[in-house]
């Protein structure tokens, strides 16, 4: 998957069409035949900032609402548990929305359904400030994340239907982006309320702008329908045989650690600054550790699956992690304002689980075909297990009046996150168990 395909760009080599080559035999994951003549390079050119743009605009719905969390909550008049609900709306969204996108995509083309979700995104963006009612800040809020859902599932597909021969170096380029828009929607969102007035409708509104500028260059591509092949989607999973992955450990241990790690990183993003702000950090200070912990994962996102490639077993690296996790909550309980710098990284190194997962959802199986099912039963089971997590921080916040138990839960859930990674790391195939 996405962690493993700077690897496997060194080594694949064009796929050769013979009378024996049937739909059955030809790997998902191969790249397509040459042709006699490819796409022009101005589109290319376009794609390339349409993938770009579209990253950017994949997580600053959810970091920035984090940055002006307390502003909202006022400004609404949301509960604890209220707002618990709004940190759990991302993961309901990813899970139940990223499903559709294979279907959407057979139908309508991947730049289509891309093009949609850009949409999606800036209407949900540009609405939600002003709606003035908590279940229609909700609704808004869902809006945008079905476009981040749909977009972020087929981000892969794009890069495999235009750029086969360099698909490691332009998920690069993409995974950068994302975590940059993350990071810059954590660091800016305050500073930018602030020159706008102090409004925090505007500082939320004014990301809108991002999406709007993503949905020029997917408008020549709405009626591309091919998909990673460069084939009609709906002819790629011809002759593939099925497999009964719900019988395979390793398929479920990975499901769990997928959501374990989605939980830790939707509590950080939704809570962290509001844990920060309330230790005595300034609002600004605040979104900036956010905004440090979200960029760790720019360079880390780089080396881990690097690493992890080379391993045949990857729990040593879980291990890492979950130990950095532990002790990043144990000094937010301890000292969250006089070390919040240092517990910040270690929070963003822990957080890099994301793309060790995606990585071990490539090397689990030993086909293309296999893959794809893996990943969408790993992120679709694991983006429900993760739906509790930050529901559950805001009942115990506002129940017990402060941090203690929240900061116990996070860090008693990556226990069992080391668990299921230490399991999912193991050197073995869904084939071999289902």
């Amino acid at each position: 998957m996405m962690g493993s395909m700077p690897d496997d760009e060194t080594q694949r080599q064009p796929l050769t069409l013979n009378r024996h080559t049937t739909a059955a035999n030809i790997p998902l994951d191969a790249p397509a035949p040459p042709t006699a003549a490819g796409p022009a390079p101005w589109l290319l050119r376009l794609v390339t900032v349409g993938l770009v743009l579209t990253a950017l605009n994949l997580r600053p719905a959810i970091t920035s609402l984090g940055a002006l969390l307390e502003e909202v909550r006022d400004g609404l008049h949301m509960s604890g548990s209220v707002a618990g609900v709004l940190t759990s709306v991302p993961p309901l969204c990813f899970a139940v929305f990223g499903i559709m996108a294979p279907r959407l995509a057979r139908r309508f083309g991947p730049g289509a359904v891309v093009c949609a979700g850009m949409v999606a995104i800036t209407a949900g963006l540009l609405i939600r400030p002003f709606v003035g009612s908590t279940a229609g800040f909700l609704a808004a809020s869902a809006l945008a994340l079905m476009g981040i859902a749909v977009s972020n599932v087929l981000m892969p597909v794009i890069v495999k239907r235009w750029f086969p021969d360099r698909v490691g170096s332009m998920t690069g380029l993409y995974s950068m982006a994302l975590a940059l828009g993350t990071s810059l929607a954590a660091a800016v969102t305050v500073p930018m309320t602030d020159a706008l007035g102090g409004s925090w409708k505007a500082g939320l509104g004014i990301w809108a702008a991002l999406g709007a500028a993503a949905i020029l260059p997917w408008i020549p591509l709405v009626r591309d329908r091919r998909g990673a092949q460069g084939q009609p989607a709906a002819q790629q999973h011809q002759g593939v045989p099925a497999l009964r992955i719900t019988r395979s450990r390793t398929a479920w241990a990975l499901a769990c650690f997928f959501g374990l790690q989605a939980t830790a990183a939707y509590i950080t993003m939704g809570w962290m600054p509001q844990i920060f702000r309330d230790a005595g950090v300034s609002a600004g200070t605040a979104g900036v550790l956010l905004a440090v912990t979200m960029a760790m994962g720019v360079p880390l996102a780089f080396v881990i699956p690097r690493a992890a490639a080379r391993m045949r077993n990857q729990g040593p690296i879980v291990v890492v992690l979950g130990a950095c996790g532990l002790i990043g909550y144990a000094g937010l309980y301890l000292a969250p304002a006089g070390g919040a710098w240092a517990w910040a990284l270690l929070l963003g190194i822990a957080n890099c689980a994301f793309p060790l997962a995606l990585t071990m959802i490539g090397m689990r199986s030993r086909s293309g075909a296999g893959v794809v099912r893996l990943s969408a039963f790993a992120q679709s089971t694991g983006y429900l297990i993760s739906i509790p997590g930050p529901l559950l921080v805001g009942v115990l916040y506002q129940h017990s009046g402060g941090w203690g138990l929240p900061i116990a839960l996070m860090a008693g859930l990556m226990v069992p996150q080391m668990v299921a990674g230490i399991l999912a790391g193991r050197d073995r195939t869904i084939e071999d168990e289902s």
